[in-house]
């Protein structure tokens, strides 16, 4: 869980230091009339009218059913903030792809939409929202973190705990039906955002005492949000579980499947029963979510980095076969390893493009439709490792990077309802490609550190190492 990790960085609300007892009354006066009577927290900065429509909602111009295509998640750093000149450059960069984009209602760039019960502050998702609206992405919201007086934690304006634990701490089970009610007002605010995910990753949803999923508290939180949300738009689209579909090495016995399995490992029986229950139990639901990497819970890339990537075919094959055919999307996916810090800067570009690239043609082949790249930017650079365009913290920056040149075209190309065909590659280098087609494109993929020269769709093709190419056919 939270591989992806939680960095909180200067808290939004910190109080500046007054000197003077002057400016110490004035202070107290102002917290006691932003306070009201019984909710235990400052009200500052926030609204009652969570609800009203912000801004102007775009008209869709892509995707309106529950298929979407592949695209990013928005984190703590992105392109709605920095130097002007950087973020006009992404924003540049996304209107020419239309990529669809998600973020979450509170962490990876959103602060507390509602700190108090019944006041709201969406400042931050405000600026998010208008950002992926001014690139024509579409747009889509998962229904995490839960505000902290949902879970254990003080109410108010000025008390939100950003720490990890805090963050992905689940709403408690008396707090489920205003969380839905929030997921509710979220919708009313954006009425331009159409797909949402209810939770991420099963955060605070284990069972310590029996060392499983809380697979029975997750799915009540969801049927009461889906029901929700429902109730404000019936066309609204809504999936889940996100769950992360861990795997284990394949002689490991404890928590192994025993029918979800290949040389990449074996899954780990617990998710899929946690799966299972949820998709007996669910309300209902327009689109099934996953989240997962190629390799083990111990990180053991197996038999190697490529073949690795077979075992997200394997889950979208399982997956869609017990939803009978609900669209699948990845709403995270991961192929590299990282380290004891959560970076990922071990292989060079080439080899992490290519690896990323197979990985995308295993979500394919496995029924997947829609699939989000995590984290598109870093703070800062100039090293941005994986990063789909520099860092926008400085004029020079929003520069578009290779993996955007990869997950736009592969969004370009293979969108949702693409059939795909089998084309032919020579067999004494059909170890050495992967390749992925449909009726007018081919793309190929070196999976070697050496130059391969084969013939794929019937033509000779030259391959650098590690080389990603695209064909016409």
């Amino acid at each position: 869980m939270g591989r992806h990790g939680w960095d909180s960085g200067p808290l939004r609300w910190r109080l500046t230091a007054l000197l003077g007892v002057a400016a110490v009354a004035l202070a107290l006066v102002l917290t006691l009339l932003n306070t009201l009577p019984g909710d235990g927290g400052s009200t500052a900065g926030t609204t009652p009218d969570g609800d009203k429509v912000h801004g102007t909602p775009a008209v869709p111009h892509g995707a309106v059913g529950p298929e979407v295509g592949w695209g990013l998640t928005h984190t703590q750093f992105s392109a709605d903030q920095g130097s002007g000149a950087a973020t006009a450059r992404v924003k540049g960069l996304l209107s020419k792809r239309r990529l669809p984009q998600i973020q979450h209602i509170m962490g990876w760039g959103a602060g507390n939409p509602e700190p108090v019960k019944g006041r709201y502050a969406f400042a931050e998702m405000d600026h998010r929202i208008d950002f992926v609206r001014a690139t024509g992405g579409t747009p889509v919201v998962t229904l995490c973190c839960s505000p902290d007086w949902m879970k254990g934690g003080e109410s108010g304006a000025d008390s939100t705990d950003w720490s990890r634990a805090a963050l992905e701490r689940a709403p408690d089970r008396a707090h489920y039906g205003d969380f839905a009610a929030l997921a509710a007002t979220v919708a009313k605010r954006y009425p331009d955002v159409r797909h949402f995910i209810v939770w991420n990753e099963f955060k605070g949803f284990w069972n310590e005492s029996e060392g499983r999923w809380d697979h029975e508290g997750y799915t009540e939180l969801y049927n009461l949000v889906y029901k929700a949300l429902k109730k404000v738009d019936e066309d609204i689209m809504v999936g889940g579980p996100y769950l992360v579909m861990d795997s284990v090495h394949p002689r490991q016995r404890q928590d192994a499947s025993t029918t979800v399995r290949g040389p990449w490992g074996a899954m780990d029986q617990r998710v899929l029963d946690a799966f299972t229950y949820w998709n007996e139990k669910k309300a209902g639901a327009d689109f099934v979510v996953v989240d997962g990497s190629s390799y083990t819970r111990d990180d053991d890339l197996l038999p190697d980095e490529f073949t690795a990537t077979d075992k997200l075919t394997a889950v979208g094959t399982w997956v869609r076969e017990r939803t009978g055919g609900l669209p699948l999307w990845w709403a995270e996916y991961y192929v590299e390893p990282a380290d004891g810090n959560d970076e990922r800067t071990g292989w060079s570009e080439t080899r992490r493009i290519a690896v990323q690239a197979s990985g995308l043609m295993a979500m394919a082949r496995g029924g997947a439709s829609s699939g989000f790249y995590w984290n598109p930017e870093k703070e800062k650079g100039p090293a941005c490792a994986g990063c789909l365009w520099s860092p926008t913290a400085g004029d020079d920056g929003g520069e578009a990077l290779p993996m955007l040149g990869l997950i736009s075209r592969f969004h370009e190309e293979f969108p949702p309802g693409t059939a795909y065909e089998t084309v032919s590659v020579a067999k004494d280098d059909r170890p050495d490609v992967r390749v992925l087609a449909d009726d007018a494109a081919v793309l190929v993929v070196n999976t070697r550190d050496r130059s391969v020269s084969t013939k794929v769709d019937g033509k000779r093709i030259h391959l650098a190492a590690y080389e990603v190419k695209w064909r016409n056919r």
